[in-house]
């Protein structure tokens, strides 16, 4: 059986923590990714086939609609059920965000709307998708800024540039980080070696070689003392310490002591982590609530997390309990 999370990441589709989150507020009509005999199909949150095994390469949905990939190599994507919504047509696709989906056809990418329509024509050498209405593109080398109807809005002009997260977008100038807003203008000067999205009012930030977070003004509110840091997630941020990880709160707090050579950010009230050479969650007191049974673990989504146990893929819930196990 095909790696079930490696098919996934071929295509970058596996959503963050962000959409988990989001998800999770909503009644849950989440469909999950399952494979029979290496074809792709999709389960519900009882773990019952609702979509037969009938596809090379699929993706968690988003916006209802999911990324598929068919025998001949080509990307489209379904509906919640199960009917083609847009051909398999593009050499690549990303899931939607904000309506529009990504696609690359012949190395140059683009965006089609729901209906299909190719509403961005593909032309740049890389896009990421839209967040806060604006998308990320390169285009001669740079990075920039286009809106939902394509035209750029913010000039490519940088070595490096990320989404906007609460705002702002972290950039990279001259081989150094900062952030900018909507407009183009920068809020932060570049000045740091390594810099992450904002999150939670508050982002990660390398000086001199180490981590600390800083506000939306650029001041320091977590003096640099880690090795490693990352974005805020549930109240709580992932930080590396002598090559361990642990989990710190807003005022620099450690939280859970650095002691996993693995872990994840928390996602709804679940982090996953490495203990030892099998994977298990832990919950906001740095309690393990599902212990370490699993050789891979993914976040949970509305309940719901994929594992490997046994050699097989499965699904189980939030007490740990086994949702769906292959039969073969």
């Amino acid at each position: 059986m095909r790696n079930l999370t490696l098919a996934l990441t071929l295509i970058v589709t596996v959503l963050g923590c962000k959409q988990s989150e989001a998800q999770n507020k909503k009644v849950n009509n989440e469909l999950y990714p399952i494979t029979v005999n290496d074809v792709f199909g999709y389960i519900d949150n009882k773990g019952k086939i609702v979509i037969k095994p009938q596809f090379y390469i699929a993706t968690y949905f988003n916006e209802e609609f999911a990324v598929i990939k068919n025998t001949a190599g080509k990307f489209g994507y379904i509906d919640l059920s199960g009917k083609t919504a847009i051909m398999p047509q593009f050499d690549y696709a990303d899931k939607f965000s904000e309506a529009l989906g990504l696609i690359s056809i012949n190395e140059k990418f683009g965006f089609v709307d729901k209906a299909g329509k190719i509403v961005i024509k593909p032309q740049f050498s890389w896009a990421n998708d839209f967040q806060e209405g604006l998308a990320c593109v390169k285009y001669d080398d740079k990075y920039g800024y286009i809106d939902k109807t394509g035209q750029i809005v913010i000039k490519p002009q940088f070595d490096y540039a990320d989404k906007f997260s609460e705002g702002l977008a972290m950039v990279i100038l001259n081989g150094k980080s900062g952030y900018i807003n909507k407009t183009g203008e920068f809020v932060i000067n570049p000045q740091f070696e390594i810099a992450h999205d904002f999150k939670e009012g508050i982002a990660p930030v390398s000086i001199n070689g180490k981590f600390g977070y800083i506000n939306k003004t650029g001041e320091i509110v977590v003096s640099p003392a880690f090795d490693s840091a990352f974005p805020f997630n549930d109240g709580l941020a992932r930080i590396i310490v002598n090559k361990k990880q642990g989990y710190i709160d807003k005022t620099g707090k450690i939280i859970v002591d650095p002691q996993y050579e693995n872990a994840r950010d928390f996602c709804a009230g679940f982090a996953r982590i490495k203990y030892g050479d099998k994977y298990g969650y832990l919950d906001k007191t740095g309690q393990i609530v599902i212990k370490a049974q699993f050789d891979y673990a993914d976040d949970f989504r509305q309940g719901i997390a994929n594992v490997k146990y046994n050699g097989k893929y499965c699904y189980i819930g939030e007490t740990g309990e086994f949702i769906y196990t292959p039969k073969i």
